[in-house]
């Protein structure tokens, strides 16, 4: 069976033995799953859609450097897509998912813009070292953070979580946004951003991930108590909480069968491709974003609102 998406249109097509029939654009994708985490872009069906060629930058970056944590692909690719149109240099740490970085990067350099890719561990003290070290030796400075990269697992109930996967969640969700954040800040100047990705599972508690929640929900904690501790010196730091997009994480996350329904319990009945999170990123990057600091930004469909 085949699966194509239409860019634009509000429908998909399935191909199958029986013929084609149409599937209203709330159902993201056919069951499908994989085995690792944080997953990989290249094996989706269909492939999420990245970036819109609609969206034309205006140098609202322009001459800046951004780390992008897990910008390989998902949220982080949409973003350093973005970023790059937007006239910035994007440095792309990321976990295993060698061939999304290397698409994500000969994308970039198509476009004619500047991409370094690091591989290596988040939840490592010393790879968050190395993140800083190779970004100063490369480009000579750092002007936006995105802590994007993280991981989830589906769990009936909290009995179900090993002390392994309860330890790997908070390192890699909270270690290392601390670990790179800590590491970074000597070299923010006035009008730096730093931008961290919480969820909208954080804010009505998803029941199947507890310890994913838990940590999102400490990611909007750090983010207002650091956006205090930083507001004098004019760095701002803000979060976005995504509700469903079309992300490796999602078919590495849950049992084949909840994939086609993601997305569906919110206001707009469907789930959404990463590259409608891109202007989100541009915005609290940028100086159009220059009075905003401690904030969540929700964009879930309607899913939660107030």
């Amino acid at each position: 069976m085949n699966f194509d998406y239409h860019y634009g249109n509000q429908y998909f097509n399935y191909y199958d033995n029986i013929g084609i029939k149409s599937v209203k654009y709330n159902t993201m994708a056919p069951e499908q799953s994989q085995s690792s985490q944080p997953g990989k872009e290249y094996l989706m069906i269909p492939r999420p859609v990245f970036d819109n060629p609609e969206y034309i930058g205006s140098n609202k970056l322009k001459d800046k450097v951004a780390i992008i944590t897990g910008g390989d692909s998902g949220l982080g690719r949409a973003a350093a897509i973005a970023f790059v149109k937007e006239g910035a240099c994007v440095v792309i740490p990321y976990y295993d998912e060698y061939e999304d970085a290397e698409e994500t990067k000969q994308y970039i350099e198509n476009m004619g813009g500047k991409c370094l890719l690091l591989s290596g561990d988040i939840s490592e003290k010393t790879f968050c070292e190395k993140i800083v070290a190779e970004t100063l030796k490369e480009f000579g400075r750092i002007d936006i953070l995105v802590n994007n990269a993280g991981v989830q697992y589906q769990q009936d109930d909290l009995l179900c979580i090993t002390d392994e996967q309860f330890d790997r969640t908070m390192k890699v969700n909270i270690y290392g946004m601390f670990y790179l954040t800590r590491e970074v800040l000597p070299y923010l100047s006035s009008g730096a951003s730093i931008i961290n990705l919480t969820s909208v599972t954080t804010f009505y508690g998803d029941p199947q991930l507890i310890d994913y929640v838990t940590t999102k929900g400490a990611i909007v904690g750090f983010t207002r108590a650091l956006a205090r501790n930083l507001a004098l010196k004019n760095i701002r730091v803000n979060a976005i909480a995504p509700g469903f997009f079309w992300t490796p994480l999602q078919p590495a996350c849950w049992v084949k069968e909840k994939i086609p329904s993601l997305g569906s319990s919110s206001a707009m009945a469907r789930g959404a491709m990463p590259y409608e999170l891109a202007p989100t990123f541009v915005f609290l990057a940028s100086d159009d974003s220059s009075y905003m600091t401690g904030q969540v930004i929700h964009n879930n469909g309607g899913e939660i609102m107030g």
